[in-house]
């Protein structure tokens, strides 16, 4: 398969719940971003029910990632949005049967795409562990250069990690 045109973005909807739930329970991403606290199913039901699907309203947008086939693949975010300065933060998680199949690079560049031509956004951002080869790959691929690394940025509950500030002018 292609990675080229093989995925689409779209809305979360209350069927989602359990990946959401799985995906944001997941103490093994924990780590990658800043959620450092189990979820009940009754707080993430809330969070797709009175989420407004507005960037401008919530300040960030949560999108399915769909294969082809219409099979669910991931998750990504434009987050901490900025309207004056044009610029958001970006993350994505594919799931672990999914991953190496070109879905992420596919996801990124559609977020790019949708950040451009829909939000008109001048820049996103990502924030990756040093560590994190693969992610710090699929973002440089997708035309992301590094900016700054950020000493002891993340914590895992036991050591604290460097990361990598990538950025991306659209």
């Amino acid at each position: 398969m292609t990675a080229k045109n093989s995925i689409r973005l779209r809305a979360i909807e209350p069927e989602d719940l359990d990946l959401l739930y799985q995906i944001e329970n997941n103490q093994d991403l924990w780590n990658v971003g800043t959620t450092n606290v189990p979820y009940s199913r009754y707080t993430l039901h809330d969070y797709i029910a009175t989420s407004a699907d507005d960037i401008y309203a919530d300040r960030q947008v949560r999108l399915v990632i769909e294969n082809r086939e219409g099979q669910t693949v991931g998750l990504c975010d434009l987050m901490h949005f900025d309207p004056q300065h044009q610029r958001a933060e970006t993350g994505i998680v594919i799931l672990d049967s999914q991953r190496r199949k070109g879905y992420a690079r596919a996801a990124v560049d559609e977020l790019c795409r949708y950040a451009l031509r829909v939000l008109h956004l001048h820049q996103l951002y990502a924030i990756v562990e040093e560590g994190n080869l693969a992610a710090c790959t699929l973002f440089r691929q997708a035309g992301f250069s590094e900016q700054a690394r950020l000493g002891d940025w993340l914590f895992d509950g036991r050591h604290y990690h460097d990361a990598l500030l990538l950025q991306r002018f659209l």
